[in-house]
């Protein structure tokens, strides 16, 4: 009696697993709408439509940073892999903090590209001080409030680009390679 509960037991089994192989088939053939798709009895789709983030990548109009003022100069360094982007900068009024060059156009975190005709069009912005602070009440001297901000840009990324624009909220400077 053993044997023949043992072998029902190997039947039921192979049985059952010919039936999940028969139904992980359904959707092979791109009819993802099929009741009997693994892949649709949860509620999900199986697919994304789209690899672009929910709500999309992020861009200056999210970022809560205010351009810089003024853009008093920009120069390359040399690295090994690229080269460093050097930009300088005399805010409006002491205090700025979290400075960064931005894109202008929306671009994957990490991946940066000029435009079809070389031009790579970069932001400088940053956070002001407080209203009514001390900070932003005082006003900056060009010897000694000077900000400097970095962008490491490697050797293929520089390959496609023919010039830098980095412009702020008074000024722009444009940096051939």
């Amino acid at each position: 009696m053993k044997t023949g509960a043992a072998e029902m037991r190997i039947r039921t089994w192979g049985c059952v697993g010919c039936a999940i192989i028969a139904m992980a088939g359904c959707g092979r053939f791109g009819d993802s709408d099929s009741a009997w798709s693994p892949s649709s009895w949860f509620g999900g789709s199986g697919k994304p439509a789209t690899l672009e983030p929910e709500g999309g990548y992020p861009t200056s109009t999210f970022d809560g940073r205010q351009p810089v003022a003024f853009i008093s100069g920009a120069h390359w360094e040399p690295l090994y892999e690229g080269r460093l982007l050097v930009v300088t900068t005399v805010p409006a009024s002491k205090g700025w903090w979290d400075l960064a060059l931005v894109t202008e156009q929306p671009m994957p975190r990490g991946r940066i590209r000029p435009d079809e005709f070389g031009v790579l069009r970069l932001r400088l912005v940053g956070n002001p001080p407080p209203a009514g602070s001390l900070a932003a009440r005082s006003t900056p001297n060009p010897a000694s409030d000077t900000a400097t901000v970095g962008l490491t840009l490697s050797n293929e990324t520089l390959a496609r680009v023919r010039e830098v624009v980095i412009s702020g909220a008074g000024n722009a400077v444009t940096l051939r390679k």
